[in-house]
């Protein structure tokens, strides 16, 4: 296997574990810390982070949005830079990913083996990185503003504000939050082709049950797909979680639309300013909740809502500012972005 090259390695990563022994939950800082009066970033340090997942051999992956950097976290604790020079470009496909520059990372999906597909938001395209040789490609996007592309190759359809890329359960479909074009995007990976799942490019709050390409959006900012084909779509503005069904009919499942705080019947209960999501062992929805400073599950059996770590949660009691990512790792711990705290954080909740 060709090693990626690295700007720097540390070793012995500390973990602050808090333990609720009542409760069972406990969360706990895998890495980074405050960078307060630092003008520049040092080894174990993160820059804005915003994105985080795992390959199946369980080392972690990190983008900054601000950094431009990619980080690996290996199992043995080793932290290594393996993609971008940390400033802004978009430069370096075919080559080694450690020369390569973005702009403005949102997050990561990271395949078994180890492949990395990158939201490289600003520059409207998703980046490949792959697992074996560490070369960078771009997969989908031409690097300009613009929605064309359905139905033919994804490297040459045009997007506008990738916010985020999420692979299915099998690995073989890549989900894309098209923010400004406001549409669910989807390319299949065995073809290269791209097409829309949801959202007909106008703005507004589609009703419950009509077909999702049909149906307009607010602001999709994030997407993840469950174990059944459910296509859960985060919206930031909107206040709200909606689902496409397996039959490609949306309804909004969370939120009322109106920023706003409250748990309980996820219909009433309110978001405000969400940001990411993602899906647990048992298909429930772990929502970045940014503005509320808080992470929420919404358990789709039974409909409700509930705050499991942040502002107002007392057990395990955490601090969080603007967290902008969630992960679920398959043993069932969620890992949490706390982007305006430079850090990573990991519950659980068994």
């Amino acid at each position: 296997m060709i090693r990626f090259a690295t700007r720097f390695s540390i070793c012995c990563l500390f973990a602050i574990c808090l333990t609720d022994i009542a409760t069972a939950q406990r969360s706990s800082v895998v890495i980074g810390e405050s960078l307060a009066d630092v003008d520049e970033p040092k080894p174990g340090q993160l820059d804005s982070p915003f994105g985080v997942d795992f390959d199946k051999q369980g080392n972690m992956y990190i983008v900054e949005l601000s950094g431009g950097r990619v980080h690996k976290l290996d199992t043995e604790g080793r932290f290594t830079t393996i993609a971008g020079d940390g400033s802004k470009g978009y430069t370096g496909d075919d080559g080694p990913a450690i020369d390569a520059t973005f702009d403005g990372m949102h997050n990561v999906a990271v395949t078994p083996v180890g492949d990395l597909y990158i939201a490289d938001s600003w520059n409207h395209c998703v980046r490949r990185i792959d697992g074996m040789t560490g070369i960078i490609t771009t997969v989908a996007g031409t690097g300009r503003p613009g929605f064309s592309g359905d139905g033919g190759p994804a490297i040459q359809a045009t997007f506008n504000f990738l916010m985020c890329v999420s692979l299915n359960s099998t690995n073989d479909k890549l989900y894309l939050a098209d923010l400004k074009n406001r549409r669910i995007r989807m390319v299949d990976l065995k073809t290269g082709v791209v097409s829309t799942v949801a959202g007909n490019g106008e703005k507004g709050i589609p009703t419950d049950g009509t077909v999702a390409t049909e149906s307009p959006l607010v602001d999709p900012r994030a997407v993840a797909v469950d174990s059944e084909n459910n296509i859960y779509i985060l919206e930031r503005s909107g206040h709200a979680l909606r689902r496409v069904n397996s039959e490609g009919n949306i309804r909004t499942v969370a939120g009322t639309g109106k920023a706003g705080g409250t748990d309980g019947a996820a219909l009433t209960a309110e978001l405000n300013s969400p940001k990411h999501v993602a899906i647990d062992p048992d298909d429930n929805v772990i929502i970045a909740d940014d503005q509320n400073k808080r992470v929420r599950l919404y358990d789709p059996g039974s409909g409700t809502l509930t705050s499991i770590l942040g502002s107002g949660v007392e057990k395990p009691r955490r601090g969080l500012l603007r967290p902008h990512g969630v992960c679920v790792h398959e043993d069932g711990s969620i890992y949490v972005v706390d982007t305006g705290h430079h850090r990573i954080l990991r519950l659980q909740l068994r």
